[in-house]
């Protein structure tokens, strides 16, 4: 989608967190009422229709839109957590990312068999966070499973999206 205004608000960071990586802040777009509109009504367009019923969003940019869009959608949000922020019991999936390895969880509960599932996070880069929070959404076999990004990456060498051939997956912003 590419829109002018959201791509004009989105910051760069060169180095962050390490070196050779290029940032992209979304908490720019996250501080200007016209872009969180523009995401919102964009998202809310992508997704009215598919009969949503849980938005996954990833820890933490992702509990933003997640929980923004569920209120449009009129639907519930489930929280992707790193280890021990969850307080029940949780299900759990460890993943390698540009710059080390990381797990991510859910609580068992979350998430059943009659849901429709739209999983959310501000970045796709290389596809691990993604990937993990993926396997764990199908372990417990909800109907369908949706995903979606604000930022693809793509100026780095980075093909996340590959990891994701059986999935509907869209973005609001390609670099």
């Amino acid at each position: 989608m590419n829109n002018e205004t959201l791509l004009k608000n989105l910051r760069c960071i060169p180095d962050f967190p390490k070196k050779g990586i290029n940032f992209r802040d979304v908490t720019t777009l996250y501080q200007s009422a016209e872009c969180m509109k523009i995401m919102l009504d964009e998202l809310e367009a992508l997704y009215k229709d598919k009969g949503i019923t849980k938005i996954v969003g990833i820890e933490s940019r992702g509990f933003v839109m997640a929980a923004a869009l569920a209120a449009r959608l009129g639907c519930g949000v489930v929280l992707a957590r790193k280890p021990g922020k969850l307080p029940a019991t949780v299900i759990k999936e460890s993943f390698s990312k540009e710059y080390g390895v990381d797990t991510i969880e859910l609580h068992i509960d979350s998430i059943n068999k009659d849901d429709i599932v739209l999983i959310h996070d501000d970045l796709l880069a290389t596809g691990g966070t993604a990937k993990a929070t993926w396997k764990l959404v199908q372990y417990m076999q909800p109907k369908k499973v949706y995903m979606n990004f604000i930022i693809e990456i793509h100026d780095e060498g980075l093909h996340g999206r590959d990891l994701f051939k059986d999935i509907e997956l869209t973005t609001l912003l390609t670099i």
